[in-house]
């Protein structure tokens, strides 16, 4: 709660092209909003409209260390955080990946242009907490993902939801765990955020 309020997170499962769908969530208190945005003004529009407390986005947010951009051929392939989810035995895709470097620059320009509005911005990784949480990732069993998150105490989620959406319902609620203090950063303070363990 802030002064009052419930805390308000807009989760991103953010997609790597503007033509693809991109998952949002708003998620104020546990009643969640989802749906489904494609240009970075659709997201932006939302960010201004409901003023988050935090903005955890399903999108690399850092590079690893020696690369100064996505591009870059040279440097180490994995950040800290990505080691840290390797130790943990979370998958993930390396983000010097083909399709990963065009989500990376979409990502990092997002999180620019969110800050600049004066947001905070976090790197999320619904997986990973899905994992942790020993939820079914929504490629495997979406149904299972929805009744999982109704467990967690979501309110208003309800069939047809796509898995982008369920993705960013996650990543809210991580951003919302961390806001009462029960999240961590893996890999530093530009890490990943993951919720700290189960209810």
């Amino acid at each position: 709660m802030v002064h009052g309020k419930p805390f308000i997170v807009v989760g991103l499962d953010l997609a790597g092209s503007p033509r693809r769908p991109t998952g949002l969530c708003v998620l104020r208190g546990l009643k969640a909003q989802p749906q489904v945005v494609f240009t970075d003004e659709e997201i932006l529009g939302w960010i201004q409209q409901t003023k988050p407390d935090l903005v955890p986005i399903d999108a690399p947010l850092s590079l690893p260390k020696g690369r100064k951009t996505i591009q870059d051929r040279t440097g180490e392939h994995f950040r800290d955080c990505d080691l840290a989810l390797r130790r943990r035995g979370i998958r993930f895709f390396p983000i010097t990946l083909g399709p990963m470097r065009l989500l990376t620059e979409r990502g990092l320009n997002l999180k620019e242009q969110i800050e600049a509005m004066g947001y905070r911005v976090v790197e999320c990784y619904p997986g990973a907490a899905q994992d942790i949480w020993k939820l079914p990732r929504q490629h495997h069993d979406r149904p299972g993902l929805l009744a999982g998150l109704q467990k967690y105490g979501v309110r208003g989620l309800a069939e047809p939801l796509t898995g982008d959406e369920l993705d960013a319902v996650t990543a809210a609620l991580v951003g919302r765990w961390f806001l009462l203090g029960r999240g961590e950063m893996l890999g530093g303070e530009h890490g990943i955020l993951v919720p700290r363990g189960r209810r």
